[in-house]
């Protein structure tokens, strides 16, 4: 293998840094080290795409960047030394500049060239950090698929965020004084440890046989931001029977503070060894651990704040928010595979949205986050809604009742094995900050596990007082629960409070509390096996008459929404105040209740309605959001009234009359023929004769008229 000439290597680097230009023309680079020399950044981002895109491109110098990165990162910062251009604008003086001043100023301290200790490292005097970005082109490497083979080079893997340490700083450069010859010395520090140097090297210091005393300068040092971080296999790309695996990364400088436990991220980074210290190594033996030293972040799904529209995706947005029907094409968009449950989706889109957090002046919230849970017989799709929701979020964690305990879902205390300090390690409803929180089979869940959630349900904080720690963490957090009734099965004999089996003090927390029966119809169970059928030959779902939004259109449409803070203006007050108090009153008179109504509730009906005026990007909440959220209200027990009103004896005369009106007011027609009269009402059960009775009985009233050879139905117009 021949040598490698850096000097070459750094001629090459200096030609792409000075006249690589980006599609408009400019010179890229050189724009930015005209930033850095403003002291405006301090990053340099050096893609790789550039360079293999770059006219004079020298394939063999690519292969060897991306082989030998590490080496190549101080190759590229001493070629950007040499390019620095002067600054052009002005800008505030801080230590690091006064400091530099004065040693560049004053050399003849230091030109005793005897001792490499004394002279400067160039890392002293930079400003800045250089980091090269792989190129994006291509699938990411799984954790697994990173060998031996791999180490020292350019890197991309993807995966989750498990935990974060804090930010400290780093050791860069140690800069010592001597107390007896007043020489700065300098010891560039590479590795996680060091030996701090006690004896003075310089030359003066040798002759006088003098073994000064060095004094560690901490404010003539260099530190790094410094953050780690451990990053896990995503599930599905974990072969059958094995568990994820996770790595260790390293985050310095302004990569710091860019991630958080729980968000699924894209890093490209150097593979390098880490040999074990002190008495790990003892441990250990020979083996050595590895870690990756991050050079960029992307984040999959980025979170409504940091959401920037790109010109198309405005457009787009635009045109959706004057469509009259934008509601219900976004609602149908939600998970487009499950038949039905339009209603629900609804009330998980206006979820997803949510409703303007309320600060009052002396310091009370009032959340603004909407919790739902569904509640109904098993295999009505609870879970696979719960699923798409959590894909659909930019921030969803996704927990089993049976699967979670009360520290899993809050917070427990751990010992970090860095520091061997006991420290918090948020749960699920901590990591779901700011998004979504989906728990699935709620009524598994222990008694003192779920007491866990009520806090966080109505205060959106978590409050520990474990182990010497007393704290209170955020969790502004949406619940979405799923649950099965009591006996597994909805049982119609017995009344909604026993079927529910969940506390009053939880219920009263949730918003809309769905209530999914799974009655046996003829004409809806045809169209349910009908659109499975399609899904399965297909892999996509029946046509929609629109084309559903993609998850990422209707993200970007959920953050465009979130921004507005619609208010209730006062025309409405007593339309509200009148709805509340009749609900209540309806409560009252009822011996079976289907819900608690509680103060709760008024709070509920304020964000249901703020929720939707968002969507409409409307500052003012209008009677047509009110009115659509009572209606929610009401129709997320609706599949119990239909119950009743067989319970309650809608004999089935009267109810083969409902199916025909319905039917005609549906076709928008005054006749109706008696083959598809026969159709309907067979298919709801009944027989012919109950049909011919049903005729005969509502011809007597002068409802419609029979034509007296084929049955054929023309209804009156009264």
């Amino acid at each position: 293998m021949k040598t490698l000439d850096l000097d070459a290597e750094r001629a090459l680097a200096k030609d792409f840094l000075s006249n690589f230009a980006n599609a408009d023309g400019e010179a890229k680079y050189m724009n930015i080290l005209q930033d850095v020399a403003n002291h405006k950044i301090r990053a340099i981002q050096i893609d790789l795409q550039d360079l293999i895109n770059y006219k004079d491109l020298d394939e063999e110098f690519l292969v060897r960047v991306t082989e030998n990165t590490r080496r190549y990162i101080g190759v590229f910062s001493t070629a950007i030394d040499e390019l620095m251009p002067e600054p052009t604008e002005a800008f505030p003086d801080d230590d690091h500049d006064i400091l530099m001043t004065q040693r560049t100023e004053d050399p003849t301290e230091n030109a005793d060239g005897s001792d490499p200790h004394q002279h400067m490292p160039p890392e002293i005097k930079r400003y800045y950090q250089v980091y090269i970005r792989a190129p994006s082109k291509g699938r990411p490497f799984t954790i697994r698929e990173v060998k031996a083979s791999h180490i020292g080079q350019l890197v991309r893997i993807s995966g989750i965020i498990t935990r974060c340490s804090d930010v400290k700083p780093l050791m860069q450069v140690a800069v010592y004084t001597c107390e007896d010859c007043g020489f700065e010395i300098y010891q560039e520090v590479t590795a996680r440890n060091f030996m701090p140097l006690f004896e003075c090297p310089s030359k003066r210091c040798d002759i006088n046989k003098r073994k000064g005393n060095l004094i560690l300068q901490l404010r003539a040092s260099k530190f790094l931001k410094f953050q780690e971080a451990k990053i896990q296999e995503l599930a599905e790309h974990v072969p059958k029977g094995h568990i994820p695996r996770s790595m260790t990364v390293h985050f310095r400088g302004e990569l710091t503070r860019k991630v958080a436990p729980g968000d699924i991220v894209e890093l490209s980074g150097i593979f390098l060894p880490i040999p074990y210290t002190g008495f790990r190594a003892l441990r250990a033996g020979l083996v050595a651990d590895t870690y990756m030293e991050a050079m960029s972040v992307t984040h999959f799904k980025k979170k409504y704040e940091e959401y920037e529209l790109k010109g198309d995706e405005e457009e787009q947005i635009a045109s959706l928010a004057e469509d009259g029907d934008i509601y219900n094409k976004l609602a149908q968009s939600l998970a487009p595979e499950i038949y039905g449950h339009e209603d629900i989706k609804k009330a998980l889109l206006l979820l997803l949205v949510g409703a303007p957090h309320r600060k009052l002046k002396d310091g009370m919230k009032i959340r603004g986050d909407l919790h739902i849970c569904l509640m109904g017989d098993p295999g009505v799709a609870k879970s696979q809604l719960l699923k798409h929701i959590i894909n659909v979020a930019p921030r969803g964690v996704y927990t089993t009742g049976r699967g979670s305990s009360g520290v899993g879902l809050t917070a427990a205390v751990q010992k970090d094995p860095v520091t061997n300090e006991m420290v918090l390690e948020g749960g699920a409803l901590v990591l779901a900050d700011m998004g979504i929180c989906a728990i699935d089979e709620f009524d598994k869940m222990d008694e003192s596990d779920r007491t866990a959630i009520h806090e966080v349900m109505e205060q959106q904080t978590v409050s520990i007082a474990k182990a010497g720690i007393t704290t209170s963490l955020n969790a502004r957090t949406a619940i979405l629960a799923a649950a099965n009734p009591a006996w597994g099965r909805y049982d119609l004999r017995r009344t909604p409070a026993e079927n529910i089996n969940l506390p009053p003090a939880l219920l009263s927390r949730f918003d809309l509390l769905w209530l999914i029966l799974d009655r046996a119809d003829m004409e809806s169970d045809l169209d349910m096996a009908k659109h499975v059928v399609y899904v399965h030959q297909n892999k996509e779902p029946p046509p929609l008459g629109f084309t559903p939004l993609e998850p990422s259109i209707l993200r970007a449409y959920i953050s465009a929404a979130r921004r507005l803070s619609p208010y209730v203006p006062r025309e409405l007050e007593e339309y509200i105040a009148t709805a509340y108090s009749s609900i209540r009153q309806e409560e009252a008179k009822s011996n079976a209740p289907h819900s608690y109504t509680t103060v709760r509730t008024l709070l509920s009906i304020l964000r249901i309605s703020a929720a939707l005026a968002r969507l409409r990007f409307s500052e003012t909440v209008g009677q047509s959001d009110v009115d659509e959220a009572l209606r929610l209200m009401q129709m997320s027990k609706f599949s119990l009234y239909s119950d009743e009103r067989q319970k309650s004896g809608l004999d089935a005369i009267s109810h083969i009359y409902s199916i025909l009106r319905d039917e005609a007011a549906r076709a928008n027609s005054m006749d109706l023929s008696y083959a598809h009269a026969l159709n309907w009402i067979s298919r709801k059960g009944y027989s012919e004769a109950q049909l011919k009775e049903c005729l005969e009985e509502y011809a007597a009233l002068n409802v419609w008229q029979i034509h007296p050879h084929t049955f054929d139905i023309r209804f009156i117009d009264a």
